[in-house]
């Protein structure tokens, strides 16, 4: 695998939205991008607030830009906080240092996509994220 698809990517979505009822999360928005950090879809459930699409894509492009997961990225803004806080100025669609981005690798683990998951706390939002990428057959990296 090379790439993610619309249709694996709807499946990540639908994955997490999934987990999110199960344990009774706040309204989700998830965005899946492509390894250059492109939006192959999102969806914002009824309930979640304006700026949870741009929050979400941070949180994917960010873990992409970075090679780690966002909640790597916020634990090394605890260490270097100035550091991280220009990574964000550096990165189109920003850079999230709290958990719920994930990188999303082939079976050489190789990025081919991230996940990003914001709306509930940001641990909820990181199993939320991982069980999509679960549902949807593909592997996460973090």
């Amino acid at each position: 695998m090379t790439r993610i698809t619309l249709e694996q990517a709807n499946a990540v979505i639908d994955g997490a939205l999934a987990k999110g009822k199960e344990l009774g999360l706040a309204p989700l928005t998830v965005a899946v991008t492509d390894a250059g950090g492109h939006v192959i879809a999102l969806q914002r459930q009824d309930g979640s607030s304006l700026l949870r699409p741009q929050i979400a894509s941070a949180k994917a492009c960010g873990a992409l830009g970075v090679g780690v997961s966002s909640r790597k990225i916020a634990e090394m803004a605890a260490d270097r906080p100035t550091f991280v806080a220009m990574l964000g100025e550096l990165a189109t669609q920003g850079i999230l240092p709290a958990a719920g981005g994930v990188i999303v690798v082939d079976s050489e683990g190789f990025p081919v996509g991230a996940v990003g998951v914001t709306g509930d706390t940001s641990d909820n939002d990181e199993r939320a994220a991982i069980a999509g990428v679960a549902a949807a057959g593909l592997k996460a990296r973090g």
